[in-house]
């Protein structure tokens, strides 16, 4: 869903509109106040902010689960060190760097 420029609103607008502008934000449009000209705030209905909340916290589930699923590749495949060995070999280049 694209925004349209009927869905940009000046901020002064907005301050006198703001109850129409509320219903129309429930009724599933999303409105852009603008201030000094640059886009400012987003008037939307709570529900759908709650369900892009949602959207967001499923995509973090599923870039962790991409990232476990790499690391148990790697585990796999021989291409992981464990835990100290990994931390000393980092301190000698840290040594060897000066």
């Amino acid at each position: 869903m694209g925004i349209s420029v009927a869905d940009v609103v000046p901020f002064t607008q907005a301050r006198a509109n703001l109850s129409e502008l509320a219903d129309q934000a429930k009724a599933g449009a999303e409105k852009i106040i603008t201030k000094n000209g640059e886009s400012y705030v987003a008037l939307i209905d709570a529900d759908r902010l709650d369900y892009y909340h949602r959207l967001e916290r499923e995509r973090i589930h599923l870039l962790l689960i991409d990232d476990a699923a790499r690391g148990l590749a790697d585990i796999a495949a021989g291409r992981s060190v464990e835990a100290d060995e990994a931390l000393r070999q980092r301190q000698q280049r840290r040594a060897a760097r000066g």
